[in-house]
Formats: structure tokens, sequence, C-alpha cells
């Protein structure tokens, strides 16, 4: 998208890049031939992805350049934090000053803050988790693409749209031009230097079309690919990474072992937190979180599924709220189990979640603003980039396919066209301060 910036290779150290935005220092893995000091260069998710003529760059960098200290100075502002109101409660105050400083909080006060319902409280909860996203972050938000590419799936999970309880969807399953024809104008048109590759758990692709087709988008389409296609094997993990694949979506959806085999008829949580930490050992950038609101869940189990994100070691936390299709079986027994929440309330306790992410892990993790947390509200990514969210993902499926990939009703954007996506993000970001650096600050 056009919400990138090139920034100048400073400093080499083996495989690691020091890259300069106006001044401010950040650091990149390189895995490109012909990197030098002086060169200029894109970069996304800790990975070096593209160099770019100096010419171009600096001619893009002369756009940027007065915008880019005008974007930190509204993020200052509005991440700026006073606990300093003798008349909020005491307790709260002296959690969020610790919080603030970057103290470990214990599991009582964790529960306190996800348990907040006074708006003024949690005005202030949110603050000081913004105030540390740009303490540690600064104003750097990563926008990835998305492109699903199948909506075929072998798994019954009782409330997921794609299930193969669904009998009522329509399926597709992109062919491989297809697929390099949407990443071909996903990068080179729009100008995205992060993709996830993304469909149900289909047999209809085997390992090795997988790997050929992330091959040809690598050698054509300079990119991070991320993969979202499931449970597909250790081995299967590794091909994908030799083939180009750098960062794995998998959520695990429930730390609790009961709740998330209530759910996923004949799949164990262990096989899925397996699949996570073998990712994490081949080298993958790890993308997983947990839902928000499934039945039986309590306040325990949303504080041991941040955590489990932590200990997963996420790059990127996402959490959404649960929200079951209509087609599905747990449609039906829902109501009866578990009385429908009013959209707002469900928004405001994911945005505690996403709070709580970011006071947990402040230093290291990117925090996403999920497309279903979207689907509820149209102000729900605003309000998840100022309580320490800074990661968002657009959809760049072809329009054809994308009401199809249904894994919950009205998915926010699904007939939204990519131009108008794009336009309204960077109208959101620049409106809160955001830059596109989305590299770790050498603080």
């Amino acid at each position: 998208m056009c919400y990138a910036i090139p920034g100048k290779v400073e400093k080499i150290e083996k495989n690691m890049v020091i890259v300069d935005y106006f001044g401010e220092k950040r650091k990149a893995l390189n895995e490109l031939s012909q990197i030098s000091v002086g060169d200029y260069i894109y970069a996304q998710g800790g990975f070096v992805v593209s160099k770019i003529s100096a010419l171009e760059a600096e001619s893009i960098l002369a756009v940027w350049k007065e915008t880019f200290f005008q974007l930190q100075e509204v993020d200052l502002r509005l991440s700026r934090l006073n606990l300093g109101d003798r008349n909020a409660d005491k307790s709260l105050l002296e959690i969020l000053d610790r919080a603030s400083q970057s103290k470990e909080l214990s599991r009582a006060e964790l529960l306190y803050l996800l348990e907040l319902k006074d708006q003024a409280k949690l005005e202030l909860f949110f603050k000081t988790a913004n105030f540390l996203r740009q303490k540690y972050h600064k104003n750097s938000c990563c926008v990835h693409g998305i492109i699903e590419i199948s909506n075929y799936c072998i798994r019954g999970c009782l409330y997921c749209g794609i299930s193969n309880h669904n009998k009522e969807l329509q399926r597709y399953r992109m062919t491989k031009d297809e697929i390099l024809q949407a990443a071909q104008e996903a990068v080179q048109v729009y100008g995205f230097k992060s993709l996830v590759l993304q469909s149900g758990e289909d047999p209809g692709y085997s390992i090795d079309e997988l790997a050929d087709i992330i091959k040809e988008i690598k050698n054509k389409f300079p990119t991070l690919i991320f993969i979202s296609f499931g449970e597909i094997g250790i081995d299967g993990l590794e091909k994908l990474y030799q083939a180009g694949a750098r960062g794995l979506l998998m959520r695990f959806e429930s730390s609790n072992p009961k709740i998330y085999e209530d759910v996923h008829l004949g799949q164990s949580l262990e096989s899925r937190l397996m699949h996570l930490k073998e990712a994490y050992k081949i080298g993958y950038l790890i993308i997983t979180g947990g839902l928000i609101g499934i039945p039986g869940q309590s306040k325990e189990d949303i504080l041991n599924d941040i955590f489990l994100a932590k200990e997963l070691h996420a790059e990127m936390f996402s959490f959404g709220p649960f929200i079951p299709h209509p087609h599905t079986p747990f449609a039906a027994i829902m109501p009866a189990q578990h009385p429908p929440v009013r959209a707002s309330a469900q928004v405001e306790e994911v945005v505690k979640v996403l709070a709580i992410a970011r006071i947990i892990d402040h230093t290291q993790a990117k925090i996403l603003v999920t497309t279903a947390l979207e689907t509820l509200s149209r102000e729900a990514a605003k309000s998840g980039l100022l309580a320490g969210a800074n990661s968002l993902m657009l959809n760049v499926t072809p329009l054809a396919y994308r009401p199809f990939y249904a894994i919950y009703p009205n998915r926010a954007h699904q007939s939204e066209d990519i131009n108008v996506q794009i336009e309204s993000t960077v109208s959101l970001l620049r409106s809160l301060g955001r830059a596109p650096t989305d590299l770790e600050v050498i603080l």
C-alpha cells in the first residue's frame, strides 16, 4: 500500500542491518544478497524485503520528511499520560503507575483491570496501554495484506462459517495464476510489503503446490509472506519456510483444553500448540492469540490466553471476538447457553484484552486490530489503536471471492474495494500520528 516508506542502511552486522528513518534507528534481518551500507531498502516484520533505488527513495522521502515529524508530534500528544487525577480511584492509579513504569503486575491486578466497567477508569487504563505502546514502539504501525486463497476446509469447528458443517456456503479455490495475479496487484499496484496467504485446511492444495506458489511470489514480487493454512504438519512448515514463507498466522483460540475441544470437534489443543512451538523453532514469526467471549470462558482463561501468546514468542498478538456463523451447530445452541452480547460491550471486552496484552508484553509484541473486531463497530479500529494496538490487516482477496470466505457473517470490508480500504486506513493512521516503520526501535 502507499503507506510505506524506505529507510537507509547505516550499518551491517552479519545478517542484521541498522536502518535510518529520518534519524530514528531501527534494525532488521537481511536475507538478500548485495545489500550495502548506504543502500535504501523496504523492510517489514523485522525483515529486509527489497532494495529501492536511491533516486526513487529520495523522491519518496522528500515527500514524507515533513509528514514524518508531524505524525510523531500527533502521536506524542495522543499518548501523553497523566495519572495525577486526585479524584480517580487510588488503587487503580497505583496499578497504572506501576504499569507505566514497565513494572510487572500481579495476576490479581491484571484481573482487576479486565473487570473494569467504569468508563473513566477504562479511559485511564487504555491511555496507559497506549503510553507503553508509544514508549517502546514509537509511532510505528504495520499494515499487512491478506489473500484468502480457498474457503474449503476439512475441519468441523462448531462455530466457523467455512467449516464442513456449512452446507450452504459456495466454495472456491483460487488457481495458481489467480493467486499470483492477486499478489502482483497487492505488491506492485498497491505497494504492500507483507502478505498473508490464508485458507481453510484444504487438501486441494498439496504442500509442494503451495511451496511453488510461495517461491514464485518471492521471486517476482518481493514481500514478506505469512502463511495461514491450519495444521499442515511439521514437514509442511519446513517446506514452506524453505520456499520463502517467514511468518505463521495460527491462533490457538483458547488456552483451556476443555473449551478448545468443545468447539473444535476431533482436534486437540496439544496439536495446535505443537505446531506453533515447532514453527518458532524453524524460524517463523508467530501471529497467535485467542477468541474473546467463547461460552464457558472466564476472565482467568482470557488472562491465561494472553500469557500463552507471550510464551509462544508471538511477534504479533491476535485477539478477536467470538462470532459464530448462523449456519453452524453453535449458532443453534448459543442463545440458550450464551445470551447475545451488545456489539459495544463485545468491543469493549476485546479492547481491554488488547490493552492487557500491551501491558504484559510492552517491549516486543505488535498487537493486531482484527477484522472481526472491526465487524462489530466502525470505530473499533480507532479504539484498539488508542489502547496499545499497532497493526492492521487489509483484505486484498479478489472481490469475486471475498464474500465466500465467510468465517463469520457480515465481515467488515467484504465488499469494499481495496482503494477504499487504503484511503480510510491511511486517513485513520495519520489522524492518530502513526507512521509505516514496522521495525524494532533501537532505544
